[in-house]
């Protein structure tokens, strides 16, 4: 167990390259999927376009979600988007750094998925198939005698050799490689695309806005961390808040059963526990705890206080009672000097 709870804490002070390792590792299970998947086009002039659309873009839709969903800052996001302004105002900066954040990482997988179809040639090639020029790669004498439904039910089963039956039309195999290199040109370019658009935001964007930048990573990063101590605050409160609630229970149970003890039982158990109570007080048994308390000794005080923490958050500044002004995430008035004071020591 206590492999396993250093392994976790070094996962959360580790978070950020947790995240990458696993939007890595999706990534690759993606295309891993993807080789394992059997594309089965159904070569119906009707049903290609909507089949091959719909493995091109249903599952980076649901990488994306899963990339999202994995990723815990996603509530935290949610509601610092949602809750009230209170004594602490929203900054949109920082909630559209939050976002950007989490959806770098959860597009990994979708664009990677995306980028393997193309290169493959397959999907583009079930749903481009009834497009293909005849009258350039094929026997275009032919074309014009022919129906336009008949046309397309035999190029629809281009993707399919063993029903293609429309090699005196065109043949097969040069319209295979037609879409498959247009396929892969695009495959490419839509790796060179997303790869220039990476370097763009992850490189050029903080150089052009440096101090915005870093003010949104700092209080994003702030965010987190404030919520995580609240948390174990509160868990740390809650454990003690369950003891003691739990030791005056037993403890009035207990008084409860030597009241239908008989007189001499009781007075004998009434003196033991008075030694007892005196060797070891409940204020001292429990010290610990009611300093955990804060105070907060009913359910009713706890309760007011999760509402008014969601409600209005205390301000960002230390030391100050009063709400701050302007965005609430900097000082707006200058702080006081300071006093220096020198003290002289004599050896005399």
């Amino acid at each position: 167990m206590d492999k396993f709870r250093m392994i976790f804490q070094f996962l959360q002070s580790n978070q950020e390259s947790f995240m990458n390792g696993i939007c890595g590792i999706m990534a690759l299970a993606s295309a891993q999927m993807y080789s394992a998947f059997d594309f089965n086009c159904p070569c119906l002039p009707g049903y290609n376009m909507a089949y091959s659309m719909g493995i091109l873009l249903t599952p980076p839709l649901v990488l994306f979600l899963l990339g999202l969903v994995m990723n815990n800052n996603v509530s935290m996001l949610a509601e610092e988007w949602k809750r009230p302004a209170g004594r602490r105002a929203k900054d949109p900066a920082v909630l559209r750094y939050m976002f950007c954040s989490m959806a770098q990482r959860a597009l990994i997988a979708p664009v990677v998925w995306v980028a393997v179809t193309l290169l493959d040639g397959k999907c583009f090639l079930c749903a481009f198939c009834t497009a293909v020029p005849v009258a350039t790669l094929g026997n275009g004498s032919l074309v014009p005698g022919l129906p336009a439904t008949e046309l397309a039910r035999l190029l629809a089963r281009v993707p399919c050799p063993e029903i293609y039956d429309g090699n005196w039309l065109l043949a097969r195999e040069v319209a295979v490689r037609y879409l498959r290199c247009i396929s892969q040109a695009l495959g490419w370019s839509f790796v060179l695309l997303t790869t220039l658009l990476a370097f763009v935001v992850r490189s050029v964007r903080p150089c052009f806005t440096q101090a915005a930048f870093l003010k949104s990573k700092y209080w994003s990063h702030y965010i987190d961390i404030e919520r995580k101590l609240f948390d174990e605050t509160c868990t740390e409160h809650a454990k003690a808040f369950a003891k003691v609630c739990i030791q005056q229970f037993f403890e009035a149970m207990n008084h409860d059963l030597e009241l239908g003890h008989t007189h001499g039982v009781l007075a004998s158990a009434t003196a033991t526990a008075t030694t007892t109570e005196a060797a070891q007080s409940p204020s001292d048994r429990t010290e610990e705890e009611k300093e955990k308390l804060r105070g907060i000794t009913d359910q009713g005080t706890m309760n007011k206080l999760l509402t008014s923490w969601h409600e209005c958050k205390p301000p960002l500044r230390l030391g100050q009672e009063a709400p701050l002004m302007g965005n609430g995430w900097v000082g707006s008035e200058p702080r006081p000097p300071r006093k220096e004071v020198a003290t002289y020591f004599s050896k005399v």
